[in-house]
């Protein structure tokens, strides 16, 4: 009996490093074709995984000088500076009242946000658009933001509410005995057991923020002040024959949520098995 159950766990182990196998090469294989195109010769038609012949690295510079990458990039960064820093302190403080407090109304609310999570990006930018060149912010970094920030808050709340839900009562409880305050609680019991959590959702919001195509397309319509994804798809749209640099432009993109999901690797695998745990 003991042996048949010894085999059934190495059986169900193996059957767990089968399917992560398989689920890590259907990652690393688009990446690892889109980063040996962008090293071919420039001008060579690709074909599926090639090897390069001969590695051209000024396929970069190419890109990079052609779209004006440096501008594009700057520009997605200081959309995400300001998008990610907002939606974790509003996330945070929305998710610890919803969580910890009992509010008059409040699991309505947690229902609102919750219902937020069904509305598409493509079915509001139109209206968006409107409402943001009424007020002045079309065509501005700060229209961008703050629709970003709404656009991320349902799921953000969600997942710090879903935290601060898992908290221990006691541990609350016992804090409020002592006297301390609800921003007290919250700055310095709660924050520091929600650093993993935090860090999770800060580094998927500036994901999302990093890749926004649709939304920058239509309420910046300056080119000049586009992002990177939205100047990629120019870039795409002007050379299409010259596929490394293509390739070139999508992984220079690609690189600063790469870097920073490599930093905080460890922080985001603890986050996401905390959630995981919890749910």
């Amino acid at each position: 009996m003991t042996g048949d159950m010894t085999t059934a766990k190495r059986s169900e182990r193996w059957s767990g490093y089968g399917l992560l196998t398989v689920m890590a090469i259907a990652v690393v294989l688009p990446f690892l074709s889109v980063f040996l195109a962008s090293v071919q010769p420039a001008g060579t038609p690709v074909v599926g995984l090639t090897w390069p012949e001969q590695w051209s690295w000024g396929n970069y510079e190419q890109a990079w000088s052609v779209a004006a990458f440096s501008d594009l990039i700057r520009h997605s960064l200081i959309i995400a500076v300001g998008v990610v820093p907002a939606t974790l302190v509003l996330a945070a403080l929305a998710g610890y009242a919803l969580g910890t407090m009992r509010l008059p109304g409040g699991n309505a609310v947690a229902a609102f946000f919750i219902a937020g999570l069904t509305i598409p990006v493509e079915l509001i930018v139109v209206p968006l658009y409107f409402d943001l060149r009424g007020l002045g912010l079309t065509n501005s970094f700060l229209g961008v933001i703050l629709v970003e920030i709404a656009l991320f808050m349902p799921f953000s709340v969600f997942w710090m509410r879903t935290h601060f839900q898992s908290t221990p009562e006691s541990l609350v409880e016992a804090a409020r005995i002592d006297g301390a305050s609800s921003a007290t609680i919250l700055l310095r019991i709660l924050l520091p057991l929600a650093r993993p959590s935090l860090t999770t959702l800060g580094l998927l919001v500036f994901m999302w923020s990093w890749k926004q195509f649709l939304l920058v397309l239509v309420l910046i319509q300056d080119t000049t002040r586009h992002t990177a994804p939205a100047g990629l798809g120019f870039f795409v749209g002007q050379n299409t024959t010259d596929i490394p640099t293509l390739a070139a432009g999508t992984i220079i993109v690609m690189l600063p949520i790469l870097i920073l999901f490599v930093i905080f690797q460890r922080s985001f695998i603890a986050g996401l098995l905390q959630g995981a745990m919890k749910g």
